[in-house]
């Protein structure tokens, strides 16, 4: 329907004096610079990116595309990108559900988007009101990056500190962890991991495509680098948290072989034991010491003299050392 306006979550105008809100996004810009932040589950925002002729039409298709996966495109002086981060709830800062946010940046304007509540979005806003001056293309884009990244490294401390938890607990050996505890964190590593993997490859296309502006190419270099240093040390917690792993996979084999070697000592003492006690309770004549009056007395001490003989010869022959 004509008329409806785009769902504008927030929108701030960027001049030499003031960082003012938008109310409209089809209002006169205040400023050298405007942020706008769109709900695109709103159809008013669709119908106006649609008709927003200030936008390349290739950008305008990557941003309504429903497509989710993370890439970036380059039309004259307008940089298209999508790019994930981790939704919130009301009440969750950190839900663990991966999100897309689209981005269009061209010299003058900052267009995001998304159909879900992001945690980037929060920080971007928190930055943006503390931020004093006019920001332009590459400042908007590295603090919108940097926010993302912020997020993940909020997220890759906790995680490293509980791994660190686990292994201090492990060498101390009070309560050590299960394997089963630590799949919730390899779980959210690995999720880490793939999230930085394909925004790092998104700014390293951008590094080598030769349209993209000069202006943004310093940043999109700086951007490439904080992404591989963080995904770095991801890498590191995986690495940290399969040697963890491995150990507790070792020690409890060792007290597996601890257990069998046990139940062998105890099997092979009592074979011959069993093995007298099977002979004497056959029900056949001729029975030794069937009428005297202390036969059982009797087979019991054959049947300890058995275990005993196995005792000493499993000894003699190396089996009872440790």
């Amino acid at each position: 329907m004509p008329g409806i306006g785009p769902g504008l979550i927030w929108g701030l105008d960027f001049a030499p004096d003031a960082i003012r809100p938008v109310d409209h996004c089809d209002g006169g810009t205040a400023g050298s610079f405007r942020w706008l932040h769109l709900n695109l589950a709103d159809h008013g925002t669709r119908q106006w990116i649609d008709g927003a002729q200030f936008l390349p039409e290739a950008v305008r298709e990557l941003i309504l595309s429903p497509d989710t996966h993370q890439r970036a495109l380059v039309d004259g002086e307008t940089v298209g990108c999508v790019l994930h981060d981790f939704e919130r709830d009301f009440d969750v800062a950190d839900t663990a559900r991966v999100g897309a946010l689209r981005m269009a940046l061209t010299p003058t304007m900052m267009l995001t988007t998304r159909l879900h509540p992001l945690r980037c979005a929060d920080i971007a806003r928190h930055r943006l009101e503390r931020t004093k001056g006019v920001i332009g293309g590459p400042q908007a884009l590295d603090l919108l990056v940097g926010a993302i990244a912020e997020n993940i490294a909020d997220i890759s401390r906790t995680l490293l500190a509980d791994i660190q938890r686990a292994e201090d607990a492990f060498l101390e050996g009070h309560r050590p962890p299960q394997p089963r505890d630590l799949v919730g964190i390899r779980r959210r590593l690995a999720q880490l991991h793939r999230l930085l993997s394909g925004a790092r490859g998104v700014f390293q296309r951008l590094e080598r495509d030769e349209e993209l502006p000069d202006a943004l190419l310093p940043t999109v270099e700086k951007l490439t680098q904080r992404l591989q240093a963080l995904d770095a040390d991801i890498l590191e917690g995986q690495a940290q948290l399969r040697l963890l792993r491995d150990e507790l996979d070792i020690q409890a084999a060792q007290r597996t072989n601890q257990n069998l070697y046990i139940l062998s000592i105890i099997t092979a003492l009592m074979l011959p034991a069993t093995l007298v006690t099977g002979l004497f309770g056959m029900n056949t004549g001729g029975m030794p010491f069937a009428g005297a009056s202390h036969g059982t007395l009797t087979a019991t001490l054959v049947a300890a003299g058995a275990a005993g003989v196995s005792y000493f010869l499993l000894r003699w022959m190396g089996f009872m050392r440790r």
